[in-house]
């Protein structure tokens, strides 16, 4: 009887910890990275880090696993069996650094959301009690990176506010400044948007302020995984948190359920 108590409640603590008990789901995955690398002393944000090794071998399983990762300017043609985007959201420099050499390696494709006052700078919208300055890509790094063939851009906005604290004009200057910058500095269409600041950082007035900007698509940090082909009134395409402490279960739930964590 304690043994099978015993049991019960380590499936209860499994079940809590790993949500294999979903139904599988069929959409487009969208990875979100932030920071590839070990963090650095007295971060607090350490989830948002992810070890450069672990980085490759969660790429290598999604080619192992018949996965297409894909770029934006991609999502407009008929899409492979099954596709998955690789994100980053603000433009860190580790993305060049510790991400791109595997990107390389790899052949995986990826696509990075920048924040295009932050370029060539130090982040500065993060509180500096919580996560030490991080240093940001440049111009002339992003330039190489688009011309490897391996990486698009999105914007993340002109400055990473959270536009629902914003007025509507403003929203819409971020949205379409951003746009007009980034397509001016690396010479291709920006199609994609990311909503700084959380999963509930947009609206109904954000998005409209975002989609009258030009923005084919807009991606929250929503977990899960978005129908396709997805109806843009459904709200943004929703992405899968990559955490520094997932285990290889946890991406491939993240993966086929949309989420790996209650």
């Amino acid at each position: 009887m304690v043994e099978l108590l015993i049991l019960a409640a380590a499936a209860a603590a499994a079940s809590a910890r790993w949500n294999w008990w979903r139904p599988r789901r069929c959409g487009l995955p969208v990875l979100m990275y932030h920071h590839i690398g070990s963090p650095p002393p007295g971060a607090k944000l350490r989830k948002l880090w992810v070890r450069t090794r672990d980085f490759r071998s969660q790429m290598l399983a999604l080619l192992r696993r018949g996965y297409t990762p894909l770029l934006f300017s991609e999502l407009e043609k008929p899409l492979p069996a099954k596709p998955v985007l690789v994100t980053f959201d603000d433009g860190y420099a580790d993305n060049l650094e510790e991400a791109f050499p595997v990107l390389r390696e790899t052949r995986v494709k990826a696509n990075i959301f920048l924040v295009h006052d932050a370029m060539g700078r130090h982040n500065h919208w993060e509180d500096p009690g919580l996560l030490p300055f991080q240093r940001m890509l440049d111009w002339g790094q992003a330039l190489a990176m688009q011309d490897s063939g391996l990486v698009e851009f999105g914007s993340h906005g002109m400055g990473h506010k959270d536009l629902t604290r914003v007025s509507r004009e403003e929203a819409l200057w971020e949205a379409a400044e951003s746009k007009r910058r980034i397509e001016a500095r690396l010479g291709r269409p920006v199609t994609a948007f990311s909503y700084p600041f959380g999963s509930g950082a947009f609206d109904a007035e954000v998005r409209s302020a975002v989609r009258e900007a030009g923005y084919r698509y807009d991606f929250s940090i929503r977990q899960g995984i978005s129908p396709w082909p997805w109806d843009p009134g459904s709200g943004p395409l929703n992405r899968l948190l990559v955490r520094g402490d997932d285990t290889g279960l946890d991406f491939r739930l993240n993966l086929t359920r949309g989420r790996a964590r209650l």
